[in-house]
């Protein structure tokens, strides 16, 4: 394994990579779509990294209401956080399409007798940011489901997207009703708010691909509280 799509192994050399893999710290597994990869009160010791597919982090409560808490992409890494802290899981991790997955041992690798090695410093540096940008992924989630109307969960949500595209055309990884347990919505609700604001002229949309209707002197074509 001479590369791993990830920021966590950002600028770790194919030598370095080669040291951490004779640990057995690191192993590929492949799963299916609709596979779970880690069950909610699960005591786990691997965090994931994907390195193909897709993953969702969900939360089930005990009447059956799921909520997407994030998405997962390639690249991007799970669970280190309640392998850290060795706490049981308290979301299932589940794969939307078939992927591959490295699962991780990061606290054998974090041990003390690694310190000293040249790729130590660098994998808990990239572990502490991309810590960080999945705490920024979580508040931004909080922020598009604080609003109590449809609508302004859909203007919250469709402006994190435009920011992160940089254009007011962009694609998600969700489909309507996976969009909807993100945003904590009905399906129903989500989709006729969605079709009153294509009407209104202020999106249009073609499955999961949306276009803002964008006015600078009128964001989404809102009154103008000023006047």
């Amino acid at each position: 394994m001479n590369f791993i799509p990830s920021p966590l192994f950002r600028n770790i050399n194919p030598e370095e990579l080669k040291e951490i893999c004779s640990l057995q710290c690191l192993r590929q597994c492949s799963f299916s779509k609709g596979e779970t990869i880690f069950h909610m009160g699960d005591l786990i010791h691997e965090m994931g990294v994907v390195l193909s597919g897709n993953v969702h982090i969900e939360n089930v409560d005990l009447w059956g209401n799921k909520s997407i808490l994030q998405n997962i992409s390639i690249g991007q890494m799970f669970a280190e956080t309640y392998v850290l802290c060795h706490e049981p899981l308290m979301v299932d991790v589940v794969c939307t399409a078939d992927a591959e997955i490295l699962l991780i041992d990061i606290c054998a690798l974090l041990q003390k007798e690694n310190w000293q090695t040249s790729w130590y410093a660098k994998l808990h540096h990239n572990l502490f940011m991309c810590s960080l940008q999945k705490n920024l992924a979580l508040s931004n989630r909080i922020f598009c489901t604080t609003s109590k109307t449809v609508r302004g969960r859909l203007f919250s949500y469709f402006s994190f997207q435009s920011v992160r595209a940089g254009s007011t055309e962009f694609t998600i990884p969700f489909d309507r009703q996976q969009m909807a347990d993100y945003l904590n919505l009905e399906r129903s609700a989500l989709s006729k708010e969605l079709g009153k604001m294509r009407n209104e002229g202020l999106i249009d949309f073609h499955k999961n691909h949306f276009s803002l209707k964008y006015d600078k002197s009128n964001h989404f074509g809102l009154p103008d509280c000023s006047k």
